[in-house]
């Protein structure tokens, strides 16, 4: 990464922090955000402002307490699993773990039936007895010979067959994506296994486990170095103009960031509905799939994720839509023509870092996140750790006035700070000495 340190425009010698500034300007709480706030904040001692739209730290993987005392997942269940020992150790600092192996079962044909699908699925749905050896060879003579594999439904199809692609995936990929199968790209359902033995877990990973006290209390311990400041509510068009910075973190959208010069990325939204019950358990597993009925994916059962004892339990219902804050990016190739012309935008970019699902435009889980931000802090170690800060002179007392340590972000911080206009894609902004301009 480099720097622009904007000579001749009177950029001082001195670390942003030593005149009131900041080093880094880290965009979204989420995942990416936080673990480099973090990092840069602990490993290299900068001062890191992180600002987020929404009124919570943690982005989409934010828990809280619902008014029953459940605790619930504002937007949707977030399962944690992985096989790196590294993301695990790293979020290991900042909070214990619930070991939990994640189950899920399908309403398929009037039954309750494992997925992904494994030998009990297809014993139990066709009345078979089939053993290990035998299901091997079920399924090869069901599955389709396809010569070159390029939509999800090519990928199912050649490995388990129509019917059992009709009954499973096509009508839960139409809700899902709004799209037919045939139009999305084969990795959409590639990450869905099919097992010839009976293991019923829905992921594999090595470690599998969940916050102990949740996941918004791990983000406040990650969060809480006193190198790091928080704002929320705030738009960070609003104050990038205002607060000194020298490099920046987006993990928002890569398109809103341009101002959609080359056209909106298209991104598929959810929309939850929260159900709190009087009674101890509703179902038997985490999730339940709802492939071929009503309008919602699925339900959640979040006592089975947290492990929380209590007399009532809370659901969430998912329900699939286009309108919404964006939560998966549409694998399609035209989408991907799309990105790639941003992508190019972004490595004209360098004083500004592109990092998480949002930012790169792929389907990333939570693990893969965090150690894309740790192999990104490792590319911006040396740079920033050596760059010379700019300044703005007189700035400081009045942009570092509205920011507060996390434990007293202000519920509307961000009324503080004017709005910005908004133009067609970066520029140099002179008042702050030439650090990149994002839109």
């Amino acid at each position: 990464m480099g720097f622009n340190n904007a000579p001749g425009l009177g950029a001082p010698s001195r670390p942003a922090a030593a005149n009131g500034g900041f080093d880094v300007l880290v965009v979204g709480a989420g995942f990416a955000g936080s673990v480099l706030a973090e990092r840069l904040a602990s490993q290299l001692n900068l001062r890191v402002l992180i600002c987020d739209k929404r009124p919570h730290i943690g982005g989409n993987a934010h828990d809280r307490y619902d008014d029953a005392g459940l605790l619930i997942h504002p937007y949707g269940p977030h399962i944690f699993h992985t096989n790196s020992a590294d993301v695990f150790d790293y979020l290991s600092q900042f909070t214990e773990w619930r070991p939990y192996q994640h189950r899920v079962l399908a309403s398929v044909d009037g039954q309750l039936l494992p997925m992904p699908i494994n030998l009990d699925t297809v014993n139990r749905l066709y009345g078979m007895n089939l053993t290990a050896l035998e299901m091997e060879g079920f399924l090869a003579s069901q599955a389709e010979q396809i010569e070159q594999v390029k939509t999800s439904e090519d990928m199912v199809v050649s490995k388990v067959g129509r019917d059992l692609f009709n009954k499973f995936f096509r009508n839960y990929t139409r809700k899902q994506w709004g799209l037919e199968p045939a139009e999305l790209d084969a990795s959409v359902t590639a990450r869905v296994p099919t097992r010839c033995n009976r293991d019923d877990r829905y992921f594999t990973d090595t470690f599998q486990a969940m916050p102990r006290h949740g996941y918004t209390r791990m983000f406040e311990r990650m969060l809480a170095h006193p190198n790091i400041k928080v704002m929320l509510n705030t738009d960070y068009r609003e104050i990038e103009h205002l607060v000194p910075w020298r490099h920046m973190v987006y993990t928002g959208p890569v398109d809103a960031y341009f101002n959609y010069r080359h056209g909106r990325l298209p991104y598929r939204s959810l929309r939850f509905e929260h159900v709190t019950l009087p009674q101890e358990q509703y179902q038997a597993v985490g999730t339940v799939n709802y492939p071929n009925d009503y309008a919602y994916t699925r339900i959640t059962e979040f006592k089975h994720l947290t492990g929380q004892a209590h007399a009532q339990t809370s659901l969430v219902y998912e329900f699939p839509c286009d309108e919404g804050d964006p939560y998966y990016p549409v694998p399609r190739p035209q989408n991907a023509e799309i990105y790639r012309l941003y992508q190019a935008d972004t490595e004209q970019m360098p004083n500004v870092s592109f990092v998480g699902r949002l930012a790169t435009y792929k389907y990333y889980n939570m693990d893969q996140v965090v150690a894309q931000a740790l192999a990104t802090f490792k590319k911006l170690k040396a740079g920033l750790g050596a760059a010379q800060a700019l300044h703005t002179p007189g700035l400081h007392d009045a942009a570092t006035a509205a920011v507060t340590p996390l434990s007293e972000a202000p519920a509307n911080g961000a009324a503080l700070l004017p709005a910005r206009t908004r133009r067609d894609g970066p520029a140099a902004n002179p008042a702050l000495n030439g650090a990149a301009t994002p839109q």
